[in-house]
């Protein structure tokens, strides 16, 4: 009775409030707008009371840190008993090029690696292959056999390193790589840490770097998930990934439920091949974007820990509080980077950074200001790092946990958020499923539209971009652009010919023979990859042989 007494008096409160003193302050002064939006297109409340939280659970919604449902964070110190992992996303060029970024970026005070691949490595061909003309080096780092991945690990202790690699389509060929230069560092594996993108998924709805249709490429998926769980115990052998979708134009609340209804799919496919959902949903992880709106973002973070709690423990039944937690990456938006003024992505990146350590992240990468006109340059991709440690030395912000957990608004995002992602659920469900759903081109769809309404409030001004469409400059951008190896290119063309030649060349064969035979086959593929990687067959030779079994997916046209 006291607490329907309460609510009843804030009602009360709260009209007056409107007819009074908020009346006249809007005659004497109306706001800025008529409307306010999240980046995601909705709308945002003048004012946000308890009654926006009607019937609020605190310890079933809320709860306490390091307790189910994980709102507030999976461990109960959050920031205050281990700082987020400070990971730089770098590769450029050569090998060698990116081996001495790595190298400057540790110094610095990374607490682990990032490695990006250029787009020829992305999508299965050797540096040398005539579809890979042109694209050398220019998004991340040409890796074409075991040799690149020795020199590009040159002089790292990857026993003690944690390494995360951004590669899908051939991510198994390059956790074999990885792997077997590990070996010859003296590291064995189950000593190695890390993550492996490996989110075949997400290319059919947002990245487009497929390979192999959906069913073959989440074969090889499982592949990795049961050979880390049986013999890289602590690596994570996929990373869910929310931020290419987001990247793709997608809202926050698409963002958190297609990342989640794939990673379901994931849990399905792993426990078809029979593993036990204990076995292998602990060292599955996450990755998300950190986009511009501040509170959205937080907001979006709490509500993927919550759903995914419910998920694993009521719907997969999992035994194993390890496997409720959802541990995940975060990156700051390069969409909403701007070649114009590219300084004021300085500020954009620190208020998405921001937003990510309040809303709990376990890694972050801090994109640098000059990335939507070339790779990070060394002055700024320091700055994009200090950046990090700016806000865990002298911000305050990690020193106690959750700390908008409570807020009116935060609350009433999450649970909109989430309300928004078991929408998206249940029609999901209705089109038969994750991969049926890629067929019909559901998740395109959603996407594009998504991404055409945010243009198109950007083109009519109800969005404000600095120094895009308001605040314009026409002044000649200030700032140094990285540069190439200009002999790079030819080096690991001279390289790979080398390879090809002085390398036992009978192994080779023999290896891609049983590796053929495994794909033809039900037999875990990675011990065959590995077996090839150690015989210096090249990456393109490898996807060759995965290519004639698997076949190439080509994206249907929806009408």
């Amino acid at each position: 009775m006291a607490d329907k007494k309460r609510k009843i008096d804030l009602k009360g409160a709260f009209s007056q409030w409107e007819q009074s003193t908020l009346a006249d302050t809007l005659k004497r002064a109306p706001e800025r707008q008529e409307k306010f939006i999240t980046a995601s297109s909705d709308e945002v409340n003048r004012l946000y009371t308890p009654l926006d939280l009607e019937g609020f659970d605190y310890l079933g919604e809320l709860g306490l840190p390091g307790e189910y449902p994980y709102t507030r964070a999976i461990h109960a110190t959050g920031q205050r008993g281990r700082l987020w992992t400070m990971r730089q996303f770098a590769g450029f060029g050569s090998a060698e090029e990116s081996n001495g970024r790595y190298k400057y970026l540790l110094e610095q005070g990374t607490g682990g690696l990032s490695i990006a691949f250029d787009l020829p490595t992305l999508m299965g061909y050797d540096t040398d292959a005539p579809q890979a003309l042109g694209e050398f080096g220019k998004c991340g780092v040409a890796i074409s056999s075991l040799k690149d991945m020795e020199i590009l690990l040159a002089d790292i202790p990857l026993g003690n390193v944690s390494t995360s690699m951004t590669i899908n389509s051939p991510a198994a060929i390059l956790w074999a790589m990885y792997i077997a230069v590990a070996e010859t560092h003296g590291a064995s594996q189950d000593q190695l840490r890390g993550t492996l993108q490996n989110d075949i998924l997400k290319e059919y709805t947002a990245q487009k770097e497929y390979i192999f249709p959906p069913e073959p490429s989440m074969r090889l998926v499982v592949d990795t998930m049961e050979y880390g769980s049986q013999h890289v115990p602590q690596w994570n052998t996929i990373s869910i990934s929310g931020y290419h979708i987001r990247e793709a134009g997608s809202t926050a609340a698409q963002e958190l439920a297609f990342t989640l209804a794939d990673g379901m799919e994931y849990v399905r496919w792993g426990i078809a091949r029979g593993m036990d959902v204990d076995e292998f949903a602990p060292r599955l992880s996450f990755f998300f974007n950190a986009h511009n709106d501040f509170f959205e973002e937080i907001a979006k973070y709490r509500a993927a820990r919550r759903i995914w709690a419910h998920v694993m423990r009521k719907t997969f039944k999992a035994k194993s509080p390890l496997s409720w937690l959802m541990r995940f990456h975060t990156q700051t938006a390069g969409m909403t980077l701007t070649a114009q003024q590219p300084e004021n992505n300085v500020i954009r990146v620190a208020i998405q950074a921001l937003a990510a350590v309040l809303g709990g992240t376990q890694s972050l990468h801090t994109n640098s200001m000059d990335e939507a006109l070339a790779l990070p340059s060394e002055k700024a991709v320091t700055i994009a790092l200090r950046t990090q440690q700016v806000i865990a030395a002298e911000s305050g912000v990690a020193n106690t946990v959750d700390p908008l957990g409570g807020s009116y608004f935060i609350e009433s995002l999450t649970n909109r958020l989430e309300a928004q992602a078991l929408d998206y659920f249940r029609r999901i469900e209705d089109l038969g499923g994750v991969l049926p759903a890629i067929a019909k081109g559901f998740f395109q769809r959603e996407i594009a539209d998504s991404a055409y309404t945010y243009q198109c409030e950007i083109d009519d001004h109800t969005r404000t971009i600095v120094g895009v469409n308001d605040y314009v400059e026409k002044k000649p951008i200030p700032i140094p652009l990285l540069e190439f190896d200009p002999v790079g290119f030819s080096r690991q063309v001279d390289r790979l010919k080398k390879i090809r030649r002085e390398r036992d060349n009978g192994r080779v064969g023999q290896a891609l023979d049983h590796l053929r035979l495994a794909c033809q086959g039900t037999e875990n593929t990675m011990p065959h990859l590995l077996e090839a990687v150690r015989a210096y067959a090249t990456l393109g030779e490898i996807i060759d042989v995965m290519r004639a079994v698997f076949g190439t997916y080509t994206e249907p046209t929806w009408i």
